[in-house]
């Protein structure tokens, strides 16, 4: 197990415990979730260290590494998916018209394939072997780690840069974040989606939240501090806007692992509860952020 001794944000080493969460995809484990007592930036103390932690990705119902439809979840999750993906095209067009755009962590490659038809020239990211075959089956560029980018890519520079659910499961940020900035154009967008542990989803299932995801959710955000790490890399924050099916989604997860069974209804509930909370507080389940260089 790896030990965390400074905060990613502030740089403190004063840490207090947060909750105690379970594993419930992988190993079924217990893992610590920490709070920095300093700028209240949550985060997995201790983590499994590297050469450990790409076992706990292998299961079939790790739906970014699989595209499994199996389980009513997995299915309402691929019956959306048309419909998000839309909608972050959309997104990503109104930043930067057209152009080249790298989709960091890129799983199965789903995504990258949708913008690649809307006319965008596209690259991805993804270290697990077998989502990034199946990404390569589509036909898209896709590479292994940041090294193999700058070796393929080399005189290129991104209109946009994207990460849907990647940047908490990092293991190397101020590397990661020093990438982005220099792979990015000057007037080019990095948009980055993350759960919000500030939500009232997440405040309602407290451990058995599903988007803690521990141990794969190395990083647990907040407005506060997703804004505050991005920025010190050299970003700007531009605008953030919520991912309001996730907190269904997540809600549903939530509740079977709170529970052991999927009640649909109360995941419907909680997860619509948690949007209409969120129009005064801003605290959705998952929100978009939108940086430029500074």
């Amino acid at each position: 197990m790896l030990t965390i001794e400074k905060c990613l944000v502030c740089g403190s080493g004063s840490f207090e415990p947060f909750l105690v969460c379970n594993d419930y995809t992988v190993s079924q484990e217990q893992f610590n979730i920490v709070s920095c007592k300093d700028c209240g930036l949550k985060f997995t103390n201790p983590r499994p260290d590297n050469t450990v932690l790409g076992n706990y990705y292998k299961a079939e119902s790790y739906v970014s590494h699989t595209n499994s439809k199996k389980g009513i979840v997995n299915k309402l999750y691929h019956a959306v998916r048309n419909h998000t993906l839309k909608s972050k095209i959309q997104m990503v067009s109104g930043y930067v018209s057209r152009g080249t755009i790298l989709d960091y962590g890129c799983g199965t490659g789903m995504f990258l394939s949708a913008i690649n038809k809307a006319g965008w020239e596209t690259f991805g990211m993804e270290p697990d072997d077998s989502a990034r075959k199946m990404a390569s089956e589509h036909g898209l560029n896709v590479f292994s780690d940041k090294d193999m980018v700058n070796a393929y890519v080399i005189d290129k520079k991104f209109n946009a840069i994207t990460l849907w659910h990647v940047l908490e499961h990092v293991t190397d940020m101020p590397e990661t974040l020093s990438f982005f900035k220099n792979k990015l154009k000057k007037d080019g967008a990095l948009i980055i989606a993350v759960p919000n542990h500030a939500s009232y989803d997440a405040e309602y299932y407290k451990e058995f939240w599903a988007a803690y995801d521990v141990p794969r959710h190395l990083h647990h955000f907040d407005i506060k501090s997703m804004t505050s790490l991005v920025e010190q890399a050299g970003f700007k924050l531009q605008q953030t806007k919520p991912m309001k099916f996730d907190s269904f989604y997540v809600s549903m997860l939530s509740e079977k692992y709170k529970t052991g069974s999927v009640n649909l209804l109360k995941a419907f509930w909680i997860g619509l509860k948690s949007n209409l909370k969120a129009k005064d507080t801003h605290s959705y389940s998952s929100t978009i952020y939108v940086f430029r260089h500074n």
